[in-house]
This record gives structure tokens, C-alpha cells and sequence, in this order.
């Protein structure tokens, strides 16, 4: 099956307005509840989950590595693991600059191109058709649920609106 790689990188682009609009959320709630915004970005939806901040860390370097090793360009360095809000709310900038950068015409005709990925205690090789829409996009909306869901489980003025259209 054939699928328009392209088109990943505009739904990357607005999975990462969400993710800010879902921070922006979370920074009134903390802040109406005198928590900081470190101590916020530590959250977590259960105690062995990990934090709102590598949830949107993970939303954020998906967004820019999945695209760009797909279209057979290098892929850029994960951002680092201790940014602040601030500093997150710079990476999503980012990565929706690089997201602007990328043109159909990187992605054409790459669909049944093998990738072969390190995942850790694994190595595996796909189309990259596959890795894109089944493992990288799944992982995408995971995190990017978690961290909705880890906002709204604190009592975050969120609903699935927030969720799906980054608040629009």
C-alpha cells in the first residue's frame, strides 16, 4: 500500500500546535495552583509512566527525526532532556521550522525504501512507508496523549477538542 509521506509532516506540524496549546494549559493550571513550571513538567499519570516533560520531549524529537530519516536526510539531534518550558516551548518552534523546511518532492517514490532502525534492544528493517505510519505515528499520539492526559488528570481546562485541534 502506498501512502503520501508527505502529508505526515503537516499532521507532525499540528500534533506540535497542540502540544504547545496543551502546555499553555498546563502553565495556567500550575500557576492558579502555585506549583512551578519544573515541578509541573514532572507530572506523571501513574508513578512508573514517565514525565510530561519526556512526553512532550519525545512529541517534539519524533516530529523531527521521523520525517527527515524517511526522506533520507540526516536526522537532527534529540533536543536535550532538561529543558524548562521555555526552553520546549523554543524546541516546538523549531521543529515546526524544520517540518516548513520539507518539501513533497523529499519524500516521493520513498515508500518501500528499507530503513534498518536501532530501537534499543532491537534492530529492524521496514519500508519506510511502515515506520511512518504505523510505528513513528502511533508513538507520536501516544506521548502526545500522555501528555494531554497527564494535564487533564490534574485538572486542566482540556477536553478532545483540545486534543485533536490544538485548541483551535
Amino acid at each position: 500500500m502506498s501512502v503520501n509521506l508527505f502529508t505526515f509532516v503537516g499532521l507532525y506540524s499540528q500534533g506540535l500546535t497542540t502540544l504547545d496549546h496543551v502546555l499553555n494549559k498546563g502553565a495556567e493550571l500550575a500557576k492558579s495552583k502555585g506549583v512551578s513550571e519544573a515541578d509541573m513538567l514532572e507530572w506523571r499519570l501513574v508513578d512508573d509512566m514517565n514525565p510530561l516533560r519526556f512526553q512532550a520531549r519525545s512529541v517534539i524529537n519524533f516530529t523531527r527525526s521521523w520525517p527527515s530519516r524517511v526522506a533520507g536526510l540526516d536526522i537532527p539531534a534529540d533536543i536535550a532532556s532538561d529543558l524548562d518550558l521555555a526552553g520546549l516551548k523554543a524546541a516546538i518552534a523549531e521543529a515546526k521550522a524544520h517540518l516548513a523546511s520539507l518539501g513533497a518532492a523529499q519524500f516521493d517514490g520513498r515508500d518501500e525504501v528499507p530503513l534498518t532502525v536501532n530501537l534499543g534492544q532491537m534492530e529492524a528493517t521496514l519500508p519506510a512507508g511502515q515506520w511512518l505510519a504505523g510505528f513513528a505515528t502511533t508513538n507520536f499520539y501516544f506521548h502526545l496523549s500522555m501528555a494531554y492526559a497527564i494535564l487533564r488528570q490534574r485538572g486542566a481546562d482540556l477536553g478532545k477538542r483540545d486534543l485533536f485541534a490544538g485548541g483551535l
